[in-house]
């Protein structure tokens, strides 16, 4: 009977020396990943600092309107290039909702586009006003 409660023990002791190891190999797994895990957000962290400083240098806007002037065949703003509010267009009329028996042909028959201003300059038979 001693001899059956020693062997129970000594495999109580490999079965727990076992268990033991196991659990040191994958705390070491473990801590391994987590090393290599802050190296790769300290590396994220350094390319975010670096993208944001490349970032500030392409969105200086002297860099943005040297390249304008450069590129762009752009001409400042001159005070007739404005106008009143009162020399706008009126609004265009809201569109009916047609109904089911109406076909497009038809819609597209009774739309008057001529009637309709398109821009802020009136047309030629309009009188002209100065502009103020």
């Amino acid at each position: 009977m001693i001899r059956l409660v020693n062997v129970c023990v000594i495999a109580a002791l490999v079965l727990a020396a076992a268990h033991v190891y196991k659990i040191k190999f994958e705390s070491i797994r473990q801590a391994e990943r987590l090393a290599k895990l802050r190296t790769e957000v300290r590396n994220e962290r350094e390319a975010i600092a670096t993208l944001r400083a490349e970032w500030s240098r392409l969105d200086n806007p002297a860099r943005i309107q040297g390249l304008a002037a450069r590129h762009l065949a752009l001409k400042p703003v001159e005070p007739r290039q404005f106008d009143r509010l009162d020399h706008l267009p009126e609004r265009a009329p809201e569109p009916s909702s047609p109904d089911a028996s109406e076909s497009i042909e038809t819609l597209v028959e009774q739309a008057q586009v001529s009637d309709l201003p398109t821009s802020s300059v009136p047309p030629p038979q309009a009188s002209k006003q100065p502009v103020r």
